[in-house]
């Protein structure tokens, strides 16, 4: 998705047109005025993200704007200059988000000649890079009577499929905030169908090798990555913990031995 830079664009003209041709305070250097408010944009930009993805993944998406900007430790209003609304920001680190499990999907498909080690490598990777606290709502909202994940287009709350949400009432003293509903236009994301897709054909290679459970579907394999990313304060801890539960989570998707 391509963010729009006119808000900051406009802070740094005023600066640049008081600077003339350059030549005022600019020192001998020549240095223009706009570049280090360019930095800060930048600089401020990533704060941004790296504290949406964190709160997001505590709070779930529906966590208010003011907690991502006093993560970040920037004013509300710097937040809501690169993103005019909470709806473009949520967008943007779900899109990323879908774009990097999409990749180690394609990755695995492409590295691992072994249909169970394809997935199996996929899953890891995923569980490993903290994916499952930033999957996108929709990718989560899966009808139960479908053999496939499909994008629920009503815009009802599923509480049972906020991922976050559910670590965070699990854990005392945390807060639970209400869940974000989706928008229309994140309904019919182009990026959680390639998704879909990619994870499906694992699963497909998997089960036609007689190495998954025959009624394992891709919802599972997406609830794994959910599932298998406790969030617990010690880092260490977190860690082991993940890829216990991931060994065991694993281990259930195999065929029983007859």
């Amino acid at each position: 998705m391509h963010i729009q830079d006119s808000h900051w664009q406009s802070a740094v003209a005023p600066a640049s047109a008081a600077d003339g041709n350059g030549s005022g305070r600019a020192g001998s250097g020549g240095t223009s005025r706009s570049a280090p408010l360019r930095v800060d944009a930048q600089r401020n930009l990533e704060h941004v993200l790296r504290a949406a993805r964190e709160v997001f993944g505590e709070l779930g998406y529906g966590a208010p704007m003011e907690d991502v900007a006093r993560r970040a430790r920037v004013g509300v209003g710097t937040v809501y200059r690169r993103f005019p609304s909470k709806d473009v920001l949520v967008r943007r680190i779900a899109e990323e988000e879908t774009s990097r499990l999409t990749e180690q999907a394609r990755t695995a498909l492409g590295q691992e000649e072994e249909p169970w080690s394809a997935l199996a490598r996929f899953l890891r990777t995923s569980v490993a890079s903290g994916a499952g606290r930033l999957l996108p709502p929709q990718v989560l909202r899966v009808g139960v009577d479908g053999d496939e994940p499909t994008v629920v287009t009503d815009t009802e709350p599923l509480d049972d499929t906020r991922v976050p949400q559910q670590r965070a009432a699990a854990q005392p003293g945390l807060r639970v905030v209400p869940p974000r509903p989706i928008p229309a236009e994140e309904q019919d994301d182009s990026g959680a169908a390639d998704l879909l897709e990619v994870v499906g054909r694992l699963v497909e290679r998997a089960r036609a090798a007689g190495e998954l459970r025959g009624d394992v579907t891709v919802a599972d394999v997406l609830l794994v990555i959910a599932t298998a990313a406790p969030s617990l304060p010690d880092a260490a801890q977190q860690e082991a913990a993940s890829a216990r539960l991931l060994d065991i989570l694993l281990e259930g998707l195999r065929p029983r031995a007859v």
